[in-house]
């Protein structure tokens, strides 16, 4: 990236993601890396943030940057377990708190002349989240703010711009938290604020056009936002040199191939559409195992696209939607680094199996972000409003062994549901939803008769990335007109119940 940049040094933190997001939000580029790798602190870096982590400094093996903080000529933001390392290995001391500092505190004082807190409120509220407490600062750091219970929630070094805190700015509960980040890299680190949908947009077909200059390019297309996006992308750069396929698994909502295939001509792309609903069919027979489903799953996926990709002469290039969380090296709980990369569908193996090399083009994105550019890109919000749909697609949504009358009761469940979201200005205040097919038949009574059908579960909730997940409290009364439609029009379900697990402990999905 040429833009100017945060480096976000991760000791494990659950939050890192979010400071990320978070200094996104302000128009300003973030990179996530590990404590224990080397980073190029070239002049493009503005600005180092240290998170928090799981980890104690006290433990004997603590997490440790590779570089001394306090010798760097740029400022530093220390969150949590990074202001409690710099104040323990600087000659200050850390203790195990004597009560525990978790949830929400108020700043009972601060200091007026900080540009750090500038117009924060008064007792303003903020997110405290460890075990251990800074007792005492070195000698040439300064108190800032306070709580009741913590004496020191921040504090400054002395002569220099680096700043640490024992709470979380990061994080929706400390309600002045993105001012204090917006202080910081704006007011203190004079960032210009550059990094934007439009600048994205630009520098990015430029590197694609440098990148892959006349060569052909095939991309596996799902209907969501990351891959229609990439194509966008990529078709803006290269133009007909890009082989769009949409692989029809018999997995897919009720008239989506169709749909989206119509859709994505009408956009202008090269995309070929494949009927393969009768090879996933049969090689699903006789599985109920949720894992070995989506091997098989991946397994056939890889099988056909390889083979509508080899129909396309002198190929280079696998394109693929991959977006930022993907390929983050995360903090395992050991310490070390750990690759996170998606292996179904963005797509696990196939880069080696067909022997191509790899373009990303949203790899620095996160989901929202994405939305953004395809908004820039002037993609239809039927495709950018898309909530996330899993790669296995109603295969993980029909507990059990799959067959395709299942498969078409759910659809027609599916579609009920969804619909009638739409219908009444519902569907957009939902992050996903979608209806279950249970491995279970229950009684009931239509008209006269006794039945003995199938249960559906509908399931909604709301989350920012699916890390997390609330379910969503539908009307009542909506509830009761899809549940009535769904038995009345789908042939073999006489039960509807409602999901109302939250994640966690339960998933959103539920295999």
């Amino acid at each position: 990236m040429d833009n100017e940049k945060v480096i976000i040094l991760d000791f494990g933190s659950q939050y890192t993601q979010l400071i990320a997001r978070r200094v996104r939000e302000l128009n300003i580029y973030s990179e996530i890396h590990p404590y224990n790798k080397d980073i190029n602190l070239d002049n493009s870096v503005k600005a180092i943030i240290l998170s928090g982590s799981p980890f104690s400094v006290r433990d004997k093996n603590c997490p440790k940057p590779l570089f001394d903080i306090l010798k760097l000529h740029i400022p530093v933001l220390a969150i949590c377990y990074g202001a409690q390392f710099l104040a323990n290995f600087n000659g200050g001391e850390v203790l195990p708190s004597k009560i525990r500092e978790y949830g929400r505190a108020n700043l009972s004082s601060l200091s007026a002349r900080s540009i750090l807190f500038k117009n924060f409120s008064q007792n303003s509220q903020v997110w405290m989240s460890h075990g251990d407490t800074i007792t005492k600062l070195p000698e040439k750091f300064e108190l800032l703010a306070s709580t009741k219970e913590v004496n020191i929630a921040a504090y400054k070094v002395k002569e220099k711009d680096i700043y640490g805190l024992q709470f979380h700015p990061e994080v929706y509960h400390s309600k002045d938290g993105q001012k204090l980040i917006s202080n910081f890299l704006i007011d203190i680190c004079k960032f210009s604020q550059d990094w934007t949908p439009d600048s994205f947009v630009e520098s990015t077909i430029n590197k694609l056009k440098q990148k892959i200059g006349k060569d052909k390019v095939v991309l596996g297309l799902s209907g969501g936002v990351d891959s229609s996006v990439a194509a966008v992308l990529l078709d803006k750069a290269i133009g007909s040199n890009l082989y769009c396929i949409f692989v029809d698994n018999g997995l897919l909502r009720k008239n989506e191939f169709e749909n989206v295939l119509n859709q994505y001509k009408g956009m202008g792309l090269n995309v070929k559409g494949v009927d393969a609903k009768d090879e996933f069919y049969n090689v699903l027979k006789n599985i109920s195992e949720p894992e070995k489903k989506r091997k098989a799953i991946g397994a056939k996926f890889i099988d056909v696209f390889d083979s509508e990709a080899g129909l396309i002469n002198d190929v280079k290039w696998l394109a693929q939607g991959t977006i930022y969380p993907d390929v983050i090296e995360s903090v395992s709980a050991t310490g070390g680094p750990s690759a996170t990369i998606k292996s179904h569908h963005n797509v696990g193996g196939l880069p080696e199996f067909m022997k191509l090399k790899i373009v990303e083009p949203l790899n620095l994105l996160f989901k929202d972000e994405v939305r953004r550019i395809g908004k820039a890109l002037k993609i239809d919000d039927s495709i950018l409003s898309r909530h996330p749909f899993p790669g296995p697609g109603l295969a993980i949504r029909i507990l059990g062994e799959i067959t395709e009358e299942k498969v078409k009761i759910l659809q027609e469940v599916d579609h009920i549901f969804i619909s009638s979201l739409k219908e009444e200005n519902l569907y957009d205040k939902v992050w996903q939803a979608g209806a279950m097919f249970l491995p279970v038949q229950s009684v009931g009574v239509m008209g006269d008769e006794r039945t003995y059908e199938n249960v559906v579960s509908l399931r909604a909730v709301e989350s920012t990335d699916g890390m997390t997940a609330d379910w969503v409290h539908l009307p009542y009364d909506f509830l009761s007109k899809v549940s009535n439609d769904i038995i009345n029009k789908v042939h073999g379900v006489n039960r509807v119940v409602y999901d109302i697990s939250s994640k966690p402990p339960a998933t959103i999905e539920w295999e």
